[in-house]
């Protein structure tokens, strides 16, 4: 069901960058798909202690019915909003339904050897994506390769019109900043996992898995903020490189509030 949902949302988007007259409506199908995937994935968000996607997809509802209701509007900026998404979505799902999703994985896995090498790290290999250290093994997955936020961060620098100069800085700022900074953060979870550096709250941490609690602390929580800190920086750099970016937030920040005020106001 996940997957359709994502090929749907594909689909709704390719058809959103056409230039025809049901842009909007292709548009809405793309971001409502995408919530219901959110959706159809909280079994497993839940069942490895991870609550920011969850909360994301709560907080998808009222987002999409602003945006649907902007798009029929033809608000220009929730327009871009809804051209960054498709970018992304363009981006990203040919890595994760495809053999190229296997390919970078298995990029990633030979670089992290490479820095537990150099670090001095002994660890073993019990499969062609998957470390094993002190009994404790953890599998290198499409996420961990960073595909995800540079396809997202992409899709936001193609959200509004841009020149060449502009698009290329932008890739530059994306693209090697975060592949590296995710190479990091990969080996970071290896080796507090498997030393176990974070043995605090097992009663709430371990997911009921023994040392389970090292690899909530330093992956779940340290590194999603860490990476939430990141982006912002990313972003922050992004807006200098191209302007223009910096007003569709800031015009796509007074819609949505304003929008929710106003359904607010009316449910009073």
């Amino acid at each position: 069901m996940e997957e359709f949902f994502i090929f749907a949302a594909l689909a709704s988007f390719v058809a959103f960058l056409l230039p025809w007259r049901h842009r909007a409506l292709a548009g809405t199908a793309g971001w409502a798909c995408m919530a219901l995937y959110l959706f159809a994935e909280l079994p497993h968000y839940f069942s490895v202690n991870n609550f920011f996607y969850p909360t994301l997809a709560l907080l998808s509802v009222p987002f999409v019915w602003v945006t649907a209701k902007r798009l029929r509007a033809g608000d220009r900026n929730v327009l871009y909003l809804t051209r960054a998404a498709a970018v992304a979505s363009l981006i990203y799902i040919p890595f994760g339904y495809t053999v190229l999703g296997d390919w970078l994985i298995g990029v990633v896995v030979g670089q992290i050897g490479w820095w537990l090498a150099v670090l001095g790290v002994n660890y073993a290999m019990v499969d062609w994506n998957m470390f094993a250290r002190n009994g404790f093994r953890i599998e290198i997955i499409l996420a961990c390769t960073g595909i995800q936020s540079m396809a997202i961060m992409l899709g936001v620098a193609a959200a509004v019109p841009t020149d060449l100069r502009q698009k290329v800085l932008a890739f530059l700022l994306i693209v090697p900043v975060i592949y590296v900074l995710n190479i990091f953060r990969n080996v970071y979870v290896i080796l507090a996992y498997t030393g176990q550096w974070y043995q605090f709250l097992p009663e709430i941490a371990s997911n009921g898995e023994y040392g389970y609690e090292s690899f909530f602390w330093a992956h779940n929580v340290l590194c999603e903020l860490g990476a939430l800190v990141a982006l912002v920086v990313i972003a922050y750099l992004l807006f200098l490189v191209i302007p223009d970016l910096g007003k569709m937030v800031d015009a796509l920040y007074q819609t949505y509030r304003d929008e929710f005020r106003r359904a607010i106001a009316k449910d009073r």
